[in-house]
């Protein structure tokens, strides 16, 4: 079963989070994108049902091993589409929009393929440099 997108983007969410300024609540997702609090407590029932993040007594929210296995993978994904946009010339922030929105649309075959790609080019360039 697919994980929708909007449940991949606030398991990304709590994954950077959590790496950047520690234990996340409810409030911090909320400030971090900029939806009203209903909508993320909504949605962190819904993935915390789904089995994808644990919430404290004290509200904090953490990942299960399968939510910060898809967290995870939609950060990489993320990452690498950015990079490669703005090695192609492309202004960063127009690079990070767009980064999200392939990250979601692009079969994981493709996506395989074009990091190998990426990862074979920088090599070369590497051993170019040496």
């Amino acid at each position: 079963m697919r994980t929708p997108i909007s449940a991949q983007n606030y398991l990304e969410t709590i994954l950077m989070l959590s790496q950047n300024s520690g234990p996340v609540r409810a409030i911090d997702i909320v400030n971090e994108l900029a939806y009203k609090r209903p909508s993320v407590s909504v949605a962190m029932k819904n993935l915390r049902e789904s089995g994808y993040i644990l919430v404290d007594n004290e509200g904090y929210i953490t990942l299960t091993p399968s939510g910060r296995d898809i967290a995870q993978s939609m950060y990489d994904r993320h990452m690498l589409f950015t990079d490669w946009l703005i090695f192609l010339g492309v202004d960063r922030d127009t690079a990070v929009s767009d980064a999200c929105k392939i990250e979601h649309d692009i079969s994981e075959q493709s996506y395989k393929a074009i990091k190998q790609h990426i990862e074979s080019w920088k090599q070369a360039i590497y051993k170019h440099r040496l």
